[in-house]
């Protein structure tokens, strides 16, 4: 029943900085801040669908899906529930924080917030690029983008996100660096995507698809005025056919920009295994080298 993923929410002690990055480099739309004075951003007419709150230490916060309305929101919670998942509604105060119609959130295995809602909302013709652009990105029925967890079991994960949430597997890359699934919920190659850490737990990035390869390469020659690191170097990856660069930000996680993402359809889609994630590019830098893949933590267990 999950749509689309809707917006996100991360924590970062630079959560300002979010204002000229998301606007001068992005090209989102700052909007009015949240009542915490989180930095909101909009990629299209959906009022926003990034937010960033001022927090002491960078963490990601919550991972938003949309669900198409009140009656399938109250048929998931119930399904949920039937399997086991612990699921909460949200108040009043957090319905309009988000700026949804209905709300309900849960944990994965290992900690991560989902939120599921309906009725987000927005405001036609509003969208104007937070810099010149010859387009927008790619949104509509294909949601935000997609989002990247690491996880300490490919497994346990997998059989979590499809037996118990529904998501359909897309493909999968595995070698002897990666072992990665990468799962759609609308036509979007893939909304999510989880990565095997062993022992570890957190978020790698955010994807956002321009319309235009030209946005793609005015964002990479602005990097030097954003004094922005490169984190893989422009490429093509081989499952989903993303031509795109991965950037730091002053957050922790990276963000893929990318142009000319495959689109699927379950009535012919068939999962492959790849073993190399790029044709070409896609090379990590010296920085990226350097430091631990987005935001992650040791995972706490009960033995330590």
């Amino acid at each position: 029943m999950i749509q689309e993923l809707s917006y996100i929410g991360i924590g970062s002690p630079r959560a300002d900085e979010w204002r000229r990055y998301g606007t001068g480099l992005i090209g989102a739309m700052l909007t009015p801040d949240g009542p915490d004075g989180a930095v909101r951003l909009a990629v299209d007419d959906i009022n926003y669908r990034i937010a960033v709150h001022p927090a002491e230490k960078n963490d990601f916060r919550y991972a938003g899906w949309g669900v198409a309305n009140e009656t399938d929101l109250h048929a998931f919670v119930a399904h949920l529930e039937s399997h086991g998942v612990a699921v909460h509604w949200g108040d009043p105060q957090l319905l309009r924080e988000r700026q949804v119609a209905g709300l309900a959130w849960f944990e994965d295995p290992w900690g991560i917030r989902h939120e599921l809602s309906w009725g987000k909302a927005a405001t036609p013709l509003s969208f104007s690029t937070g810099r010149t652009m010859r387009g927008g990105f790619v949104t509509g029925d294909q949601g935000l983008g997609h989002i990247v967890f690491q996880v300490p079991d490919i497994e346990k994960a997998n059989e979590f996100y499809v037996d118990i949430l529904g998501f359909r597997l897309s493909d999968r890359i595995t070698n002897k660096h990666f072992n990665v699934r990468f799962y759609h919920v609308n036509g979007r190659h893939h909304s999510l995507a989880l990565s095997e850490f062993p022992g570890h737990v957190g978020f790698n990035h955010l994807m956002l698809e321009v319309e235009h390869m030209d946005d793609l390469g005015r964002m990479i020659d602005l990097l030097d005025d954003h004094d922005v690191d490169v984190m893989q170097s422009l490429g093509r990856h081989t499952n989903d056919l993303m031509t795109s660069v991965y950037i730091g930000s002053p957050s922790g996680l990276q963000i893929e920009y990318g142009y000319g993402g495959l689109t699927v359809d379950d009535l012919s889609w068939i999962a492959r295994t790849y073993t190399r994630p790029s044709y070409w590019g896609h090379k990590l830098s010296a920085v990226a080298k350097t430091q631990l893949p987005g935001i992650v933590t040791p995972l706490v267990t009960a033995e330590n």
